[in-house]
């Protein structure tokens, strides 16, 4: 069995125990033994990032941009192999995998060009004879907790900026997935960056994830994960004098108007609610449904269901793999049974199945669940499943879908199906999410654009493009008299 140690200023270092990677798609199939660390290897790999901080937030910036532009090279043209990985530890299916990857790749690409792009301003001042300088520095040694959902992509959404404008970085990923965050630290290991500059500690969120948001050298934390574990980083944060960054839940609506494509609107929906097994943050778990099209819609969507073939994520022709965790699959269960308890009809799927691929082979098999009948009050339109369940609300007409859509604590993600382009206008500015859908799947977003949302379910400046910059680096005012 291969063993696969943390990365702490550039040596790769033994845990005092190691857990296995399961293939949720196959419980009989061990990836690897993956380092499970402790507190104390999160005060080594601080005082390491502490140690390197100097040289590197004060390197020259072409240095920066070449070490990431090779980093997203090689993750590139290894894009099938680490997809076909990340299939086989986290369950999307091999195709969205190499997406994924892909996606990442992109992500290390584009701020190779932001560490050249980094620009600030020259002001007059109010009294004569004196010039301002406004510009933006690293702010230290950032500590970078990651979800299982995303196990590449999202590392490396917060890795690139990160390293792009100086920082050093402690990472913990997600315990469930580490195959993925393991592979892409080896990569960065061998692009030519200086020992301390990225650590990769793995292990339990109660004991590394604790450990970096109490530690008195990191200066800031960019949390993905849930809502509980994000706002008690949050509280911890205030209290020490943290910088914070925080991507937590969500309950996105999908709205389909009487005039919308019905084609369209079945196919992004399915899209939407079903595909990566539903475990996006910003899947679609409520669709708002209007009068008139209600039937219809129901109904073509319960025909593309049937279509939907689940099984082994790396398998040819799997439409959505397994779920990613036996929890996961349970708390799936029990919010279909709670829905159901409440007086919503499942009209389609809900159950556990075994594999769809005829190998026998056992995994965390669910059937999408579709209910309808449901109301904006039930449990299963409050709060987030993270899986392939989705509500059905029925509504009289837009304002009341609107008003429907907005009727949640979370705001990450919200689309609209129609063929109006005033209700499409009006439902951009008046919708209260961070990002907004028309006429395409709520999941799916550009590499180079900002991505967070509004309420509960972001918190502190947005990630990716070029709004990165806000959460990893502060700005300094400068003055020089002539």
């Amino acid at each position: 069995m291969q063993q696969h140690n943390n990365l702490i200023n550039g040596q790769w270092t033994a845990g005092q125990t190691a857990a296995p990677n399961i293939n949720p798609s196959d419980l009989s199939d061990v990836i690897g033994e993956y380092a499970q660390g402790n507190a104390a290897d999160v005060d080594t790999a601080v005082a390491a990032a502490a140690a390197a901080f100097p040289a590197w937030s004060t390197s020259g910036i072409q240095a920066r941009s070449d070490a990431l532009d090779k980093i997203g090279t090689e993750i590139l043209a290894r894009k099938e192999e680490l997809g076909d990985l990340l299939a086989r530890e986290e369950g999307k299916t091999r195709a969205e995998g190499i997406g994924e990857v892909a996606r990442a790749g992109q992500i290390f690409k584009f701020f190779a060009g932001e560490c050249l792009r980094l620009s600030g301003e020259t002001l007059p001042s109010v009294r004569p004879g004196i010039g301002v300088e406004i510009t933006r520095e690293p702010i230290g040694v950032v500590g970078l907790i990651t979800p299982w959902n995303f196990p590449i992509a999202i590392p490396a959404w917060k890795i690139a900026p990160a390293l792009a404008f100086g920082n050093c970085v402690v990472l913990k990923p997600a315990d469930l997935v580490p195959g993925s965050a393991w592979a892409l630290a080896d990569i960065i290991h061998r692009s030519g960056i200086p020992a301390g500059v990225f650590n990769l500690v793995m292990g339990p969120g109660r004991v590394i994830g604790e450990a970096l948001v109490q530690h008195p050298g990191i200066a800031a934390i960019s949390f993905t994960g849930s809502v509980g574990v994000g706002r008690g980083i949050a509280a911890a944060c205030a209290q020490n004098g943290k910088k914070v960054q925080l991507e937590m839940g969500g309950k996105n609506p999908q709205v389909v108007l009487d005039d919308a494509d019905l084609t369209q609107a079945v196919e992004l929906s399915a899209q939407s609610c079903f595909y990566s097994t539903g475990q996006r943050c910003t899947a679609s778990s409520r669709l708002i449904v209007t009068d008139k099209i209600y039937p219809a819609f129901i109904e073509a969507l319960q025909a593309r269901m049937a279509k939907i073939k689940v099984g082994d994520a790396r398998a040819a022709g799997t439409d959505i793999g397994p779920v990613v965790s036996q929890t996961q699959l349970e708390q799936d269960l029990s919010y279909v049974e709670i829905a159901k308890a409440e007086g919503a009809v499942l009209a389609a799927g809900g159950g556990r199945v075994a594999c769809h691929t005829g190998s026998g082979k056992e995994g965390f098999y669910m059937q999408p669940a579709l209910l309808v009948d449901s109301t904006a009050g039930m449990r299963i339109n409050r709060e987030e499943v993270f899986g392939p369940v989705a509500s059905v609300i029925r509504v009289r007409d837009y304002e009341e879908a609107l008003l429907v859509a907005n009727d949640t604590e979370f705001g990450l993600s919200a689309g609209i199906a129609t063929t109006s382009l005033k209700y499409a206008t009006h439902f951009k500015r008046h919708s209260q999410a961070g990002m907004v859908m028309v006429n395409l799947p709520t999941a799916g977003v550009d590499y180079h654009v900002p991505f967070g949302g509004r309420k509960g379910s972001s918190y502190g400046p947005r990630e990716q493009g070029r709004y990165a910059q806000e959460f990893y680096t502060t700005v300094k005012t400068a003055y020089t008299l002539a």
